[in-house]
């Protein structure tokens, strides 16, 4: 695995397409500093946290968190960039800056306030809503959409996109599930981005995010 892989991949392939078992389908995380593997354990007293991360460190808060035991995520694709003179293929962060954090609110807290080696990190906030103290109040994202979410991004496919409404061209407003290929398992709409048909999926108050070419013969309406 490369160093700068997040998540081990081609685990939970034997499920039949139309049973949703997202949990015993997603990689654990990996360390790549430590070797730590955690895996993601739905928990009644975890929720997903979005944590930002200043200055691209969010490789290094990922390595720290995993080190300690909690589950954290970070959406990768392979891009093509010139190195040295020659064309090789990178892994980035699909969304710069964010890295997902499956955690206790307490343990949230701790690393956003009381981890020295983590200082470099701040809560991504929900500008949508108001807590009672009348403040935007941390991002937290839905099991089921971060599930969906690391479903279709844990492949790395370089062809990932984070997308605007604009750049969607949404074919009907029905949902529908990948039954085959690299993206078996991820929910969406359907939509025509960059001219071809991809499925779009939705991470709430963070953004869009569009699959590959997914062919129709690979689709059915959920």
């Amino acid at each position: 695995m490369s160093t700068l892989s997040n998540v081990e991949t081609g685990r939970g392939q034997a499920n039949p397409p139309s049973v949703r078992v997202a949990p015993d389908t997603i990689p654990e995380a990996v360390s790549a500093l430590t070797g730590v593997s955690v895996e993601y354990v739905p928990a009644p007293d975890k929720r997903w946290y979005v944590f930002r991360a200043s200055y691209g460190r969010e490789n290094k808060a990922f390595d720290y968190i995993v080190a300690d035991g909690t589950f954290a995520y970070i959406a990768k694709r392979y891009t093509r960039k010139f190195v040295n003179g020659k064309q090789k293929k990178v892994l980035e962060a699909l969304i710069p800056n964010l890295l997902f954090v499956y955690t206790t609110d307490a343990k949230a807290s701790e690393y956003i306030k009381n981890t020295p080696p983590t200082s470099f990190l701040s809560y991504y906030y929900n500008h949508f809503r108001l807590d009672e103290n009348q403040k935007n109040p941390p991002l937290t994202i839905s099991n089921e959409e971060m599930e969906n979410f690391i479903i279709a991004t844990c492949n790395q496919s370089e062809h990932l996109k984070l997308v605007t409404e604009s750049q969607c061209h949404f074919k009907g407003g029905d949902t529908v599930i990948v039954i085959d290929g690299p993206f078996k398992g991820t929910e969406g709409r359907v939509a025509r981005v960059s001219g071809q048909q991809r499925v779009v999926l939705s991470l709430s108050n963070v953004g869009l995010i569009s699959t590959a070419y997914i062919p129709t013969a690979f689709l059915r309406v959920k």
